[in-house]
């Protein structure tokens, strides 16, 4: 799954390497290292620009909400738990099959947030056998230092209890796409610890590499078939992973420090 991610890129360097042409400089985030659900996340998008000559789609940078809210929905809340939509099944399932179709984004991120999931230890805490404990996390990241491009889906959302020119009439909300954890191993690992993702978590977010960037933001692609030709996992072998501190684990910590590696697992965690 992807609950949490770090992202500190700025808009220029973001613009830059996504080819981005337009992007408004109110709608300028803060780095954030602990980006959590419901928060605004830069998306990357190609869509016409509102109120422009042309119906032509243009390359953006937006600022959007994490956790999708479904156009026909009548409450917003269920947002938050909608910040994950499955590879496998994101061309069927209601909630997400018509952004899938029409309104895909690229979340660009640094890495994301892992905490260990041992097959053992979890089956035990989902039986109520065993408490559940501190987990290690893990920052997952291009080995590369490259730029983190999570598959996405975006929706807009009515507020009707809003008048029609309300700044907040209505809602730009997102999903990040999750697949299988690769059982590869690691370009880098830790040396005490996983060695693959799987090790870590049995999902994780889908992976974009820059061949298929233009094929998957093209608002003209809409054929099922095709567009989940392109949900296939990235080549193995290009991302790295390495413990860090569970300060990362509160929502309220945020700091550049989160990413600092640590030699090894911190004491009383689990792994």
């Amino acid at each position: 799954m992807c609950g949490r991610y770090a992202a500190s890129r700025g808009p220029e360097d973001l613009a830059g390497v996504f080819e981005v042409e337009k992007w408004e400089p109110e709608e300028v985030l803060a780095p954030d290292y602990n980006v959590a659900p419901t928060k605004e996340v830069y998306a990357v998008l190609d869509r016409p620009v509102k109120d422009a000559d042309s119906a032509e789609p243009v390359r953006q940078l937006r600022r959007l909400k994490w956790g999708l809210v479904p156009s026909w929905s009548k409450t917003p809340e269920g947002g938050a738990r909608m910040i994950n939509a499955r590879a496998e099944t994101v061309h069927e399932k209601p909630s997400y099959r018509r952004a899938f179709a029409a309104r895909r984004c690229i979340i660009p991120a640094d890495g994301y947030y892992e905490w260990v999931t041992a097959k053992d230890e979890r089956e035990l805490e989902v039986e109520g056998k065993k408490k559940r404990q501190r987990k290690q996390p893990y920052f997952v990241l291009p080995a590369d230092g490259s730029v983190f491009a999570m598959a996405g889906l975006y929706e807009f959302w009515r507020d009707r209890t809003l008048p029609d020119d309300h700044p907040l009439a209505w809602w730009v909300t997102c999903s990040v796409i999750t697949t299988e954890a690769e059982t590869t191993p690691l370009a880098v690992a830790p040396a005490d610890g996983p060695h693959a993702l799987a090790d870590i978590h049995p999902r994780m977010p889908l992976m974009l590499t820059p061949d298929r960037w233009d094929s998957w933001l093209d608002p003209a692609r809409t054929d099922p078939d095709e567009l989940r030709e392109l949900l296939a996992p990235p080549p193995a072998g290009l991302m790295r992973a390495y413990p860090v501190s569970t300060a990362v684990s509160n929502v309220r910590n945020n700091g550049p420090e989160l990413l600092k590696e640590l030699e090894g697992p911190e004491e009383g965690t689990l792994f």
